[in-house]
């Protein structure tokens, strides 16, 4: 990929585990200030757990992640919010505060982080709600929304205050196509208006070939694969393949490891 010096986000030989656990093992990946960037793989390949590591929720067993120039896991506790508030986040279940409203939801996020006049407040969270359609709603509370406005408020709120980072947990999962189809359209179009860089996880991989600059696939903490959509597309690397085509057979077995089916129902050969 790039050289250092355009990059927001680098990581290195990273090693992460929950407790006996291994989930990151040895991984290195590097994000361009102002792409677009997706990490695939599938459950559990430790996807979400990197979007913690590099917020600073969880420090690496070994290894290092950098953010704009900074050692995340080395900062202070004062540096690493202060880091923090330059980033956006899009929680996986959208994470929206239920007792308040839409407006109130995207006005939390400034107010917590710029010491504002309200009615500069105001315009800015309209603006952020007009950019993803829902200005219209921002007097419904969060549980009279649809599952694809609920993403779009959370959207709205991860990039309220124009994020250096904007990081989506599977903005994806659970919606349908028109809705999918939007969110994603949201995501390519507000990173590019906005000057963001963005980090997309997912398991989507239709969605992300079609959306994104640059992909990295993941399976067991290891890196499988890196490139463009095309470049990705074209690889005869058996995994790959199978992941981002869905194939049946490859290196990924549809049974789990177990002794033979005749022999676990103490089935005798005909020859005996």
């Amino acid at each position: 990929m790039l050289s250092s010096a355009t990059d927001l986000v680098e990581i290195s030989e990273l090693h992460f585990s929950y407790g006996e656990l291994p989930i990151l093992r040895g991984l290195s990946l590097r994000i361009p200030r102002g792409k677009l960037v997706a990490i695939l793989g599938g459950s559990g390949s430790g996807k979400s757990t990197l979007l913690k590591l590099i917020g600073g929720q969880l420090a690496p067993a070994r290894g290092w992640i950098r953010v704009a120039g900074k050692l995340v896991h080395k900062l202070a506790t004062d540096d690493l919010y202060a880091l923090r508030r330059k980033m956006g986040m899009m929680f996986q279940a959208s994470g929206l505060f239920t007792d308040l409203s839409v407006f109130e939801n995207i006005a939390f996020a400034i107010r917590e982080h710029h010491d504002l006049p309200e009615e500069l407040i105001r315009s800015l969270v309209l603006m952020k709600l007009d950019a993803v359609g829902l200005r219209g709603a921002r007097d419904m509370m969060p549980g009279e929304l649809s599952g694809g406005m609920t993403r779009r408020v959370a959207l709205a709120r991860a990039i309220a205050t124009d994020p250096l980072l904007a990081m989506y947990d599977e903005p994806f999962a659970g919606l349908d196509p028109i809705s999918l189809n939007v969110i994603a359209t949201l995501i390519r179009k507000l990173n590019d208006a906005l000057g963001l860089t963005s980090i997309v996880v997912t398991y989507d991989v239709s969605e992300s070939l079609r959306l994104v600059d640059y992909l990295y696939v993941i399976a067991d903490g290891k890196l499988m694969g890196e490139g463009t959509p095309e470049e990705l597309l074209a690889s005869d690397d058996p995994y790959l393949k199978q992941f981002l085509k869905a194939l049946p057979d490859g290196p990924v077995r549809f049974h789990f490891p177990a002794k033979p089916l005749a022999e676990e129902l103490n089935i005798k050969s005909s020859a005996e």
